[in-house]
């Protein structure tokens, strides 16, 4: 399925459950952007020696990128002190600048060391923990651990420790929705699909 199509996906979870929640306008659009990038964010596993051919256009590897960045803005300016404001606010300007001027191949590298680096300095676990996801997408292939069950619950493990920084309910749910959505559109449930999910790595091999 195309990066599109998982967007669409993605961001209609998030619809949904922040109407189930009775989520307000603000926070409908927060849960929207949420079901966006857990949607997408398990296509960001690339060639495991780093050839640059990625699973999905750079122009989205790019976008996801600088969104992660304006979040990481927009939480380091609702939160915090002002010195650990002025680092996430500082950090998350140098993704957007260094994810519009690196080539497409370090592109992962650079942005799972700088959500890495976020997360340690405003003492966030979820961000901590998603900069490694996007540090090990970088070296894993395609359709591999991104796309199984430990990929599901490393990511429920970030959504968690998200919803409890944030103190909002949904984020948890639209979050593990959006990624569940994504490995459903890409397994053979779908009759279109010639290729599945190794859903069970490692332990099989076996595509779903």
């Amino acid at each position: 399925m195309t990066g599109t199509s998982h967007a669409v996906i993605g961001t209609a979870s998030g619809f949904i459950v922040a109407n189930y929640f009775s989520a307000t306008p603000s926070a409908t659009l927060l849960f929207m952007g949420l079901g966006l990038i857990s949607g997408l964010i398990p296509d960001l596993d690339i060639d495991g020696k780093l050839s640059g051919r990625i699973t999905i256009s750079h122009k989205i590897i790019r976008s996801i990128a600088q969104l992660i960045g304006v979040l990481l803005i927009t939480y380091s300016f609702y939160g915090g002190s002002d010195e650990e404001r002025t680092i996430g606010i500082g950090i998350g300007l140098g993704m957007i600048i260094l994810s519009s001027l690196i080539k497409q191949k370090h592109m992962l590298l650079i942005t799972g060391i700088g959500v890495v680096t976020g997360g340690y300095f405003l003492d966030e676990i979820w961000l901590f923990l998603l900069g490694i996801y996007i540090f090990i997408s970088a070296w894993v292939p395609h359709r591999s651990y991104t796309h199984s069950i430990i990929g599901l619950i490393f990511f429920g493990i970030i959504a968690f420790h998200l919803e409890a920084a944030l103190d909002m309910k949904g984020i948890y749910y639209t979050c593990i929705i959006g990624y569940i959505s994504h490995l459903v559109a890409d397994s053979k449930l779908l009759p279109f699909n010639k290729r599945g999910i190794p859903l069970f790595l490692p332990v099989s091999t076996k595509e779903i």
